[in-house]
């Protein structure tokens, strides 16, 4: 401010006119140089702040909004599980899985009655025709499975066997690998829980633990006779519904995730009407097959779990006969059972037992009559675990029958009594290899041939699962 004042001062004298006469050149001249030196020294002064503080070249500059154009910004929405989003957006046939799995078997006999003269038993079996004396390589199953949910209420669930047999209509010779159906059916979940739902369409028939049991799951290469007998090939079509309270269910999901070998969610406890002639046969009356079920997993501690439950099945059936098409009269066919399993961790023991009435061809009538009928199956296994070349399940088991055999020609009278010991070894989850040795003795499934058959055999299953 002192150096503005001098500049003017100066500025004052050498523009009066006084005393420009009463000075020199010398004195102006040395005036004009003071105030040039003046006026550098005040512009350097000015400059210098500026450039000890320079405004970063990155620091915005605000610039005034109109209060109309402001707008605020939406708080974010709570983020959508993407599992529920996916499943939103998918269409009802993009939630449909498809699946499978095919079995290829080769039965050698060691010994026994392979073959036997007309009117005697030859060792054959009712659940697998290749046990016969020209049997080689066979396919016993394979199997497409088509599964979703529908809805959040509604799943589906369809099956098709092509490993199925038919017989040639002008010479009867055994055709092999037609497609069949075995499975058709949705659920309907009645509850927001899904503990209860009604299965409508052609299903297994809930009696027998082992009947509902997959064939893909199960250790021993067939069903037991004893078990079997009330629901051959296992399903029918019909209405039933079942209820799985959510801490049986729980218990059950854990064995799944520990490996173990279940029968599938059948439910705790199940009620049903089904038709009762059998699987992809014509209704023959107006009666119903009324069947109940229930079973109940028991913690025992240490994660070993006991399940125990019963059912009971009665029905009134129309058999095949020889002379053609089917019997004119109602059989009584009523069935019991009860069954146990205490899963391996690593021992287990699984057993069932049925009893009850059932159609069987009596020789001394001779025909077919409703007559008593028991037996059943013990098991034992073991599960090795993972031995590094896949996981090892040895097994043993013995079964017994005396009763009808509904589901063939004239109802056959079975004698069955037999043992099989082998060990599965699951590879890896795509491939399984089954060995078993089988002694059997058998009435075989035929009213003309009589007495029983006996003979042992190697028995070989490769299962792969897609």
């Amino acid at each position: 401010m002192r150096g503005i004042t001098k500049f003017a001062a100066g500025a004052f004298v050498l523009l009066s006119p006084a005393a420009a006469s009463a000075q020199t050149v010398e004195e102006l001249q040395r005036q004009i140089d003071e105030l040039k030196a003046e006026l550098r020294a005040m512009k350097g002064a000015q400059a210098a702040p500026i450039a000890a503080s320079p405004v970063p070249a990155t620091t915005p500059i605000p610039v005034p909004v109109p209060s109309e154009q402001v707008a605020v910004a939406p708080a974010p929405a709570a983020p959508i599980p993407a599992a529920a989003t996916e499943k939103e957006d998918k269409a009802w046939y993009e939630r449909l899985t498809l699946r499978g799995y095919t079995q290829m078997r080769y039965n050698a006999f060691v010994g026994g009655d392979r073959t036997a003269p007309a009117g005697r038993s030859r060792v054959r079996s009712v659940h697998d025709s290749a046990i016969n004396e020209n049997g080689n390589f066979a396919l016993r199953r394979a199997r497409l499975v088509l599964q979703g949910d529908i809805t959040d209420d509604i799943a589906l669930y369809f099956q098709t066997d092509f490993a199925s047999a038919v017989n040639g209509q002008s010479n009867g010779e055994r055709r092999e690998n037609y497609g069949q159906l075995r499975d058709a059916y949705v659920d309907v979940f009645l509850d927001e829980d899904h503990e209860f739902k009604l299965r409508l369409g052609q299903s297994k028939v809930p009696f027998g633990w082992e009947n509902l049991q997959s064939s893909s799951n199960r250790l021993t290469l067939d069903r037991s006779d004893g078990i079997n007998s009330a629901v051959p090939s296992e399903r029918d079509i019909g209405v039933v519904v079942y209820y799985t309270p959510k801490r049986v269910q729980k218990i059950w999901d854990r064995l799944a995730d520990d490996g173990q070998k279940l029968f599938g969610n059948y439910g705790a406890f199940a009620v049903g009407l089904y038709n009762g002639q059998g699987v992809n046969r014509s209704e023959q009356n107006r009666g119903f097959t009324k069947v109940a079920m229930a079973t109940w997993p028991f913690e025992l501690g240490g994660g070993q779990v006991l399940e125990v439950g019963g059912a009971a099945l009665f029905n009134k059936v129309r058999p095949e006969v020889r002379s053609g098409g089917v019997s004119d009269v109602d059989f009584k066919d009523n069935h019991y059972g009860v069954h146990g399993i205490l899963y391996p961790q690593p021992f287990g023991v699984q057993a069932e037992w049925s009893w009850g009435k059932t159609p069987q061809y009596d020789l001394m009538l001779p025909g077919i009559r409703s007559s008593k009928a028991q037996g059943g199956y013990v098991q034992v296994m073991y599960d090795v675990g993972d031995i590094g070349l896949g996981k090892l399940i040895p097994y043993g088991r013995w079964q017994h029958y005396r009763g009808g055999w509904k589901a063939g020609t004239n109802a056959p009278r079975l004698e069955t009594d037999e043992i099989e010991v082998g060990v599965e070894w699951q590879i890896f989850p795509a491939l399984e290899l089954t060995v078993a040795y089988a002694n059997m003795k058998r009435a075989e499934a035929d009213e003309r041939r009589t007495g029983r058959a006996e003979g042992d055999l190697i028995r070989t299953q490769v299962q792969f699962n897609y």
